[in-house]
């Protein structure tokens, strides 16, 4: 069976009913899912991300656009295990956006549930299909998909379909970062590793845990785990998130040759001119690699500097000078967000007296100690810098001073490789990056980006390059509707449009579909010919007929 893609024209399907023709009638509701995936699928981006996927199989048994669409419908839903596909596909929008051909609603013979009756692609059941694809077979194609190739596709082909889509910003901030995926303990984990972490979840080597205090090194504990090294697209304004790129390697691995390596992927893809803002952490020092960002790529690196390097000193040695020009900076304020209609007086009444408690409330809670409560901050830059031996273009070091009520001083530094005129602006463009932190935070609490169902390799960095697609994807469906509200929502949140908005009948005919309500599909039929209606009518037992047919042999309840 091919793969066959439907195109919303009611006029067409209106001359088809006045004519007594149709193919197939279904009642469904509105869903968010089968509206994303309608998107793509008529933007092409399914059918091309499909047709680069780095298969296993020789022999071509379901369209992979099926098997990328059912893997995608399940991170939509927070699911991870496949043996939850039958139960996504049955209660979500998929079966709605890909057509009749695909599956239809039937009763099931047994249980008389309402179930969906698939035709297949290939001739392999015994039993009658009640999914469009075996759970199995995407368990089985999942993992027997090369974990390199994989993340390359993403890393290259998905991000050639990115820019294609015209979501990448002109202004070019690209953020990397490192982070530890934990799993649990247990050696079969393929290519996990074994370290010590404090409380905080960050790695502590044997030099550091020698120079901890008894209390502390209490509470430090082993986790096996993996490293993912990602790159992410934003803008200025933070009104989406794409990542273009994604890498998962032993959690002994260093992430700063990696993520270089991922940058220069990118550009070799991409071109040049397309990043032009790179911002880092401290993990990704590394003065040969800068330099080649910035003469080879024309890539800027904003990232912050270590107190034991030279050029530390060097800089704290200049900004002490009392002709150093500083200024203050704050960040800026959020916008206020404006009620999209006025509020019923008894609500507003409410909503001030709540306002007027917290705010007694607070008045209470005795405030902070001076010295960790900081009054203002002051911005400074000197550039030219050329004391890092390893970095071969000159350097911008932008100083950041917190003043706090006690007096006291707390100062850190940015390299930036950037002339900067203003120093308040990388300040500002560095919030990026800690802001980022809240994106990962969410992928792994609320996508359960950890949550791995299975011990091997392939299928943990199938579960990370799938969930990290369907996210970028759904930030791209979202931007280009008008939803920019739900980009920074939690993936729960945006869960919650899954849910059926409208109810409607749909009418399939040829390649076309159309929607109408109830009364309105009775007020068209009730219109036309006699003729027509005796068409219809036909048409509509021996299709009543077909679906009470069509699962004749189906799987015991």
């Amino acid at each position: 069976m091919n793969l066959t893609v439907y195109e919303e024209n009611m006029p067409l399907v209106l001359q088809a009913l006045e004519d007594g023709d149709f193919d197939y009638i279904d009642s469904a509701s509105e869903y968010f899912e089968t509206e994303f995936f309608r998107y793509i699928r008529a933007k092409a981006i399914l059918s091309d991300i499909a047709e680069t996927y780095p298969t296993p199989r020789k022999k071509e048994e379901v369209p992979l656009g099926i098997y990328i669409a059912s893997d995608l419908s399940m991170r939509l839903h927070g699911e991870n295990s496949f043996n939850a596909f039958p139960m996504v596909v049955r209660s979500g929008g998929l079966v709605n956006a890909l057509g009749p051909k695909v599956g239809q609603k039937v009763k099931h013979p047994d249980t008389k549930d309402v179930t969906l009756a698939c035709e297949g692609f290939n001739g392999k059941n015994v039993y009658d299909r009640e999914t469009p694809c075996d759970s199995d077979f995407l368990r089985k194609m999942a993992k027997d998909t090369d974990a390199g190739l994989l993340m390359q596709w993403y890393n290259r082909d998905v991000l050639r379909r990115f820019r294609k889509s015209r979501v990448l910003d002109n202004e070019g901030i690209f953020i990397g970062d490192a982070s530890y995926l934990f799993v649990p303990d247990n050696p079969k984990y393929e290519g996990s590793v074994r370290l010590l972490f404090d409380e905080g979840n960050h790695p502590v080597s044997s030099k550091d845990i020698k120079k901890m205090a008894d209390e502390k090194k209490l509470r430090c504990r082993w986790r096996r785990c993996y490293k993912m090294v990602t790159l992410l697209h934003t803008n200025r304004k933070q009104d989406y998130a794409l990542f273009v790129g994604v890498r998962v390697v032993s959690g002994k691995a260093s992430e700063c040759p990696i993520l270089y390596e991922m940058v220069d992927a990118f550009v070799e893809t991409m071109g040049r001119g397309v990043m032009k803002r790179l911002i880092l952490d401290r993990g990704f020092l590394d003065g040969k690699k800068i330099a080649r960002c910035k003469r080879e790529h024309k890539i800027d690196v904003l990232i912050p500097l270590k107190r034991k390097m030279d050029i530390y000193s060097d800089a704290k040695a200049l900004f002490a000078e009392s002709d150093v020009k500083w200024q203050t900076w704050e960040p800026p304020k959020s916008e206020v967000k404006l009620l999209p209609r006025p509020r019923p007086k008894a609500v507003a009444r409410r909503e001030r007296k709540r306002k007027k408690k917290l705010e007694q409330l607070k008045s209470e809670i005795p405030p902070p100690p001076p010295e960790k409560t900081m009054m203002k901050t002051e911005v400074a830059a000197i550039g030219d810098f050329r004391s890092w031996s390893s970095c071969t273009v000159p350097l911008t070091v932008v100083a950041n001073r917190d003043i706090y009520a006690d007096g006291h001083v707390e100062t850190w530094y940015l390299l930036d490789t950037r002339r900067v005129r203003d120093p308040g602006r990388p300040r500002e463009e560095y919030r990026l990056r800690t802001a980022i932190e809240e994106k990962y935070r969410v992928l792994k609490c609320f996508c359960d980006l950890t949550g791995f169902t299975s011990r091997a390799f392939s299928l943990v960095v199938h579960q990370v390059v799938f969930i990290m697609l369907a996210y970028s994807l759904l930030q791209i469906y979202l931007l280009r509707e008008g939803r920019k509200k739900l980009t920074g929502k939690t993936p729960p949140s945006i869960r919650k449009q899954l849910l059926p908005s409208d109810s409607y009948n749909i009418v399939y005919w040829k390649c076309y579909y159309a929607k109408f309500s109830a009364y309105e599909l009775i007020d068209i039929v009730s219109s036309v010919s006699e003729e027509a209606r005796k068409k219809l009518r036909e048409k509509s037992r021996r299709r009543r007929q077909e679906l009470r047919e069509s699962l004749k042999n189906p799987r015991p309840p």
